[in-house]
């Protein structure tokens, strides 16, 4: 950040009185611009007999890889209305029963992950604008080395993980920069 988005003039990176963190404060209005992780919401969706569907990117990053349906966060919207969102959008299939199952923290690209789980209405799927194609997978199918993040994988670990017990939880996971 350069400059203020509420004057105009150039900021200073620098810790303000009060606060113990660098921040981007403007050198003439005195405004403090304080930048925060983004939200991402998501679904681990799934068909009436289990199997987890999943998308494969059209677009970058990581295009034609595997993953599920997820992305940012709209201004105004709750976090599950956002997973649905994100569900609708890129695999046009409608959830019910959407329960939180996972805050993942993704610290190295400044994001956090909220997954939830719910079921596929009628098992209707298809590929949205951002996905070339949808596919349903069972457990034991799923692309593992063609999944496209990090998060995907603990989240679908996650899930997979709590079906076999038999009880869902919710989880606070963390992805790891390589």
């Amino acid at each position: 950040m350069r400059f203020c988005n509420h004057c105009g003039a150039p900021v200073t990176l620098r810790v303000p009185a009060g606060d113990a963190l660098p921040r981007h404060v403007c050198d003439a209005c005195g405004t403090i611009h304080y930048l925060n992780p983004k939200l991402i919401a998501g679904s681990v969706p799934t068909a009436a007999d289990g199997r987890i569907l999943l998308c494969r990117r059209a677009i970058e990053p990581r295009h034609g890889f595997w993953t599920l349906p997820a992305g940012f966060m709209e201004l105004g919207e709750t976090s599950a209305a956002a997973a649905a969102r994100e569900t609708r959008e890129e695999a046009c299939a409608e959830l019910a029963a959407i329960a939180l199952h996972s805050v993942i923290d993704v610290p190295h690209v400044s994001q956090v992950h909220l997954m939830f789980r719910g079921q596929v209405v009628d098992d209707r799927h298809a590929a949205g604008l951002e996905t070339l194609e949808t596919r349903l997978f069972v457990a034991d199918l799923i692309p593992w080395d063609e999944l496209a993040f990090a998060s995907v994988r603990l989240a679908l670990e996650a899930f997979i993980a709590d079906r076999a017990r038999g009880a869902f939880v919710v989880h606070a996971l963390s992805v790891e920069r390589r």
